[in-house]
């Protein structure tokens, strides 16, 4: 296998893990963010504990996916990460789409008598 074979390989597995979030995406609460990952979950608990060291943050996710193209199975029941870094979590907006919205065309409005 040639690097211009593995490099392709690369490309194409990118292509399916961000369709892959696309598709998951509106099944999910959170989006949460560490040094080493990327999570979407449905419940996020971020602890804070102070230790020798300095702070470090203790992370538990319920019902997540994880962005990771070597893993074969993404979505996990639960999650816990222990880390000294930075860990953002966003809420994620959910909004009620029409179906002809989703579709990418808004149905013209009914005429009226």
């Amino acid at each position: 296998m040639s690097e211009e074979d593995i490099e392709r390989f690369e490309d194409d597995m990118e292509i399916r893990l961000w369709r892959e979030y696309r598709d998951v995406l509106p099944m999910f609460s959170f989006v949460v963010e560490t040094e080493r990952r990327f999570y979407l979950a449905n419940h996020v608990e971020v602890r804070e504990h102070e230790g020798p060291g300095g702070v470090w943050f203790e992370v538990e996710l319920g019902d997540a996916w994880v962005w990771d193209m070597y893993r074969p199975a993404r979505f996990v029941g639960k999650v816990r990460v222990v880390t000294t870094r930075d860990v953002n979590v966003e809420e994620l907006v959910r909004k009620e789409i029409a179906p002809d919205d989703a579709l990418g065309a808004s149905a013209p409005p009914e005429p009226q008598a």
